[in-house]
């Protein structure tokens, strides 16, 4: 992948709108990615790897570089690292038939071993699902930790690709809940000896990894810390608030909070972070960037109270429930990521809350998952 060779530039406002999934919703959004005002050309003719492809962030990462490729002819090559190439070869549908996309069947606990030179990997496998940091803690850090060390040792083998590290929020840790949003050098507690903190020091391992190879093989590095992203590809059973929410609207349920809904998270729809992170890619100096959108720092009530908003035809109101096993959650009640470093680079979020969460409900109606059970 070139280095960095200018700040702006290189969008192509008169190029036609990408047509990659078929779906009206995702291409609408990756011809939004791909209208940002960036230094695309740096990709051109890169081969880039993509880890945890079949996940809901990668994906996008994986529908922009194949974007490129149609509105650009960028002659990227993407190979989509997947554990289970038979079930992301159905979730891609027709886009796994693409010449420019290789399903490569991985696991990054274990050695990835590729047979050619990498330009560029972006690192998205971990698992996400809060479930399986309590119930597989092990497997939990293990793939962070060993998936840096193997993508990053194989980053050195290929001449100093440049190693992209899809990180978290959750690096931040526990603070002083003051309302206040974080950056990128505020640091927090975490309680250690908390299976739960397995995801935790997982990703700030993978980070302290990073950062090490940089300075001893220079490799070039971008972290981007995501927030709580919700958007097309979103399994309804995630386990997280926007997921739940999300299925509440579309099969006409009221929505019940197992909480009393004060704790404020940045949520953050997909194609808005995955500008983000391209836009930290391509003219980030830093390391590490939140891709959040300040504007979506809001509580899980109010989100609630969105969600409704979003369908009112279906007169949703949000309630209460009781009873409640309070250990399963996230303690950290005020933790929202502020984005003024990204937004230093000029980007911009272009969805927003309201509009994303229409898209987000669209793109399962889209695949009729709206009826009524």
């Amino acid at each position: 992948m070139p280095e960095h060779t200018a700040r702006g530039g290189g969008s192509t406002p008169s190029a036609p709108d990408p047509r990659v999934t078929g779906s009206a919703t995702v291409d609408g959004d990756i011809a939004d990615i791909l209208g940002q005002s960036l230094p695309w050309h740096d990709l051109d003719g890169a081969t880039v790897l993509v880890t945890g492809a079949a996940g809901m962030i990668p994906a996008y990462a994986v529908y922009t570089l194949l974007g490129l490729n149609d509105v650009r002819d960028a002659g990227i090559t993407v190979l989509a690292l997947v554990r289970d190439p038979e079930k992301a070869r159905r979730q891609f549908g027709p886009v796994a038939d693409r010449s420019d996309l290789v399903l490569v069947q991985g696991d990054v606990r274990h050695p990835i071993e590729i047979d050619r030179r990498i330009d560029l990997v972006i690192h998205g496998a971990s698992p996400a699902r809060p479930a399986l940091h309590a119930a597989s803690p092990v497997d939990t850090i293990r793939a962070n930790v060993m998936g840096a060390f193997g993508l990053l040792d194989l980053c050195v083998a290929s001449g100093g690709a440049r190693f992209v590290l899809m990180s978290s929020a959750e690096v931040y840790g526990q603070r002083v809940a003051d309302g206040s949003l974080v950056a990128e050098d505020e640091y927090g507690s975490v309680d250690i000896l908390n299976p739960r903190a397995s995801y935790t020091e997982g990703k700030r391992a993978a980070e302290t990894i990073a950062v090490s190879y940089h300075a001893q093989y220079g490799v070039p590095i971008t972290i981007g810390r995501f927030g709580h992203i919700y958007g097309p590809g979103m399994a309804l059973d995630d386990g997280r608030v926007q997921a739940d929410f999300t299925a509440d609207v579309l099969h006409g349920r009221d929505i019940t909070l197992n909480s009393d809904g004060s704790a404020r998270r940045t949520y953050t729809y997909l194609a808005d972070a995955v500008s983000g992170m391209f836009a930290a890619i391509l003219l980030g100096e830093d390391t590490a960037y939140n891709i959040s959108d300040r504007d979506g720092f809001i509580s899980i009530r109010e989100l609630a109270e969105a969600f409704t908003q979003a369908r009112p035809d279906k007169n949703l109101t949000v309630r209460f429930a009781e009873g409640v096993d309070h250990s399963r959650y996230n303690a950290v009640k005020g933790q929202g990521l502020d984005d003024a470093r990204l937004r230093s680079l000029g980007w911009a979020p272009h969805a927003g809350l309201r509009r994303g969460l229409d898209r987000t409900i669209a793109w399962h109606e889209e695949r009729g998952e709206g009826a009524t059970p």
